[in-house]
């Protein structure tokens, strides 16, 4: 039971974080200022791709962890959660870190939060 629990607060996370990055995409790249179109659609992309991705990571976790999240599909697809919210984090580390921006330095640590309860509920509970 607590396994479920500790699963569902990563989603939520995740999917909370989603929405955030979703919400103020067009003021995000409105601040970038004077930049071609061809890179104001390159932002937005990223902005709403990496929004989608974890909202639908968010999602995989939730609906997984309510319909069976101790057989082995479950662990594998939990495991490959996982290894891309590492490999997100270590990209943000690396990028949006550096930006005296609150929201983006608080990326990597979300990311490895999830990633961390997801291993916790999986292994050591």
């Amino acid at each position: 039971m607590i396994n479920s629990i500790i699963l569902y607060i990563s989603a939520a996370m995740l999917i909370f974080w989603g929405i955030a990055h979703l919400v103020p995409t067009h003021s995000v790249v409105k601040n970038f200022g004077h930049v071609s179109m061809d890179n104001k659609r390159i932002i937005t992309m990223e902005w709403i791709i990496e929004g989608v991705f974890l909202i639908f990571i968010g999602s995989i976790i939730a609906v997984i962890t309510y319909f069976d999240h101790k057989n082995d599909v479950s662990i594998v697809i939990y495991l490959i959660c996982f290894v891309a919210l590492n490999i997100l984090a270590l990209v943000s580390l690396f990028t949006g870190f550096k930006i005296r921006f609150l929201p983006f330095r608080l990326c990597p640590f979300i990311f490895l939060t999830s990633a961390f309860l997801i291993i916790v509920a999986l292994f050591f509970i």
